[in-house]
């Protein structure tokens, strides 16, 4: 006797897997017109229903239900189709489906160019990241939790956000055939393919020994709990336009952008990485290297730059904290998850990063730290940056390959030189020397090289015109706000070294020149 899906959900009774059949391509290939690791809709078979999939009443010796479909996708798609386009199911179609619905279903019917399996593929992801594959009404801090990205009322129990955490632990790291397969499919879908062992060819092969770990719902509540979130293509804070330049590359398969990004800290992600340069450097750092990194980390946070690095020793904790130290934004991209503080001296810097900017992996929670993981990393804070700052780096060092992978996705690279009998600095004077870098100096050089046609020079000249003839207590107090957000007169007080009435009198000199302004929370810099 047959047994429906809502019986056999009830019942717990496990589903039978339909053979392909004779001489038919049991995946991406399997209908024409059909995207390649899709059925067209991208439907979610598993979200709403029990363990298996398809109707064994369907999958009958010679019937025509969707048992003798091929994939398992296909039978995803048949099962949608019969619940009907009111059904709940049909509501979770994702993004990139949905945009293509009507082109895809007439595709497949009519057996047109869509039969093109390659071209498809990266069709599909392109269009899928340069939208950032957004969820219609989603909205950053919509639950009223403060945290952008969080979505109007989504949970940790959400399927789809459920499904995008599994994938994140499965794959650890970033895989193109997976980025495909989410922008055809959606997240469901592909998640409960890769959960029950039906996602055929090399993706199973690269999901197969993490297929068990369903975490997703624990790391999601851990990643809450210290004040974080899951950040998605569904998401409005995901970072297209960055993530965007690894769909021209062509390379290994973990040469593509991280499925999802695990992040700590209140700041939006896409607003950090706008207007953004990575710093990166030796971990035996000099003196010299430090104090270098520190005035150029320093003086492009004032002018409202986000540094990115990897809060390593060295030139990467010397740039983040410059950053911090002038009341800008940083961002550290780790190699593990961000629920470890790797190195361990570095936790506390790590939460004032959070605190100021944001903490982002691309592995789960509980990851641990690894070299192929740290060269991985690499890759991420390169193409997140707007450009590639180097100071300080040897012959061989890791600082090298966040450069070249810099080259490879189309950001500037650029290096300070240092003395030539320096170790420390071989690898910068070996980049400038074969035209690998742009020699630089200072923080205008690097905004020059940087920032938008004609950024650099509006730049320097609002510095200029700030500090023109400020001096005295004018120049301290001016020099002691924070690049962003307002203090008090005490906190002033402490920064600048003067006694509040002297801050009190130089205020509202600085006032009417347009340098500083009143705000609820105290005196912040002016627009003049």
């Amino acid at each position: 006797m047959p047994v429906c899906a809502a019986s056999r959900r009830r019942l717990r009774v496990p589903a039978r897997r339909a053979p392909p059949l004779p001489g038919k391509v049991v995946g991406p290939a399997a209908r024409p017109g059909g995207p390649a690791g899709s059925d067209g809709d991208g439907s979610d078979r598993r979200a709403h229903g029990g363990g298996g999939g398809e109707h064994r009443g369907c999958s009958r010796p010679g019937g025509p239900g969707p048992g003798r479909r091929g994939s398992p996708l296909e039978r995803a798609r048949m099962e949608h189709q019969r619940r009907g386009p009111g059904s709940r199911a049909a509501a979770e179609v994702p993004p990139a489906a949905r945009g293509a619905g009507a082109r895809g279903v007439g595709a497949a019917e009519g057996g047109d160019h869509r039969a093109r399996r390659g071209s498809c593929v990266a069709s599909r992801v392109d269009a899928g990241r340069s939208r950032g594959a957004r969820r219609p009404g989603r909205s950053a801090g919509g639950d009223g939790s403060g945290f952008p990205g969080s979505g109007d009322g989504v949970s940790a129990t959400d399927p789809r956000r459920l499904a995008w955490a599994y994938l994140s632990v499965v794959a650890q790291g970033a895989s193109r055939m997976l980025n495909a397969a989410i922008a055809e499919a959606g997240p469901e879908v592909v998640a409960a393919a890769v959960r029950d062992g039906s996602i055929g060819g090399p993706l199973r092969r690269r999901t197969a020994a993490r297929a068990h770990l369903d975490s997703a719902a624990r790391d999601l509540e851990l990643v809450e709990r210290l004040g974080g979130r899951l950040v998605t293509p569904d998401d409005d804070e995901w970072p297209a336009w960055q993530l965007l330049a690894f769909d021209g590359l062509d390379g290994a398969d973990a040469d593509a952008a991280p499925p999802a990004l695990w992040v700590l800290g209140r700041r939006r992600i896409d607003e950090l990485v706008e207007r953004s340069v990575a710093v990166v450097g030796t971990r035996a750092a000099s003196g010299y290297g430090e104090n270098v990194t520190a005035e150029i980390a320093g003086d492009l946070a004032t002018d409202g730059w986000a540094v990115l690095s990897g809060a390593a020793f060295g030139i990467d904790a010397a740039a983040h904290r410059a950053a911090l130290g002038v009341g800008g934004a940083t961002m550290a991209v780790l190699a593990c998850g961000v629920d470890r503080a790797y190195p361990a001296a570095h936790t506390g810097l790590l939460r004032q990063i959070a605190e100021q900017g944001a903490v982002v992996s691309e592995y789960p929670p509980g990851t641990l730290p690894a070299r192929f993981r740290f060269l991985a990393r690499n890759r991420l804070v390169a193409a997140l940056g707007g450009g590639v700052l180097v100071v300080e780096a040897g012959w061989r060092s890791g600082a090298r390959n966040t450069a070249a992978w810099g080259r490879r996705l189309g950001r500037p690279v650029l290096a300070v030189p240092g003395p030539v009998t320096s170790a420390a600095s071989q690898g910068c004077h070996r980049m400038i020397r074969e035209q690998e870098a742009r020699l630089v100096g200072t923080a205008r050089e690097v905004v020059e090289e940087v920032g938008p046609m004609g950024v650099a020079d509006d730049g320097d000249g609002r510095w200029a015109r700030a500090l023109d003839g400020l001096s005295g207590d004018m120049a301290a107090v001016y020099e002691a706000l924070p690049a962003v957000g307002a203090v008090s007169v005490q906190q002033l007080s402490v920064a600048s070294g003067l006694l509040p009435e002297r801050v009190r009198a130089a205020l509202p000199l600085l006032e009417l020149e347009g340098h500083v302004q009143r705000e609820a929370a105290g005196w912040a810099r002016g627009g003049g």
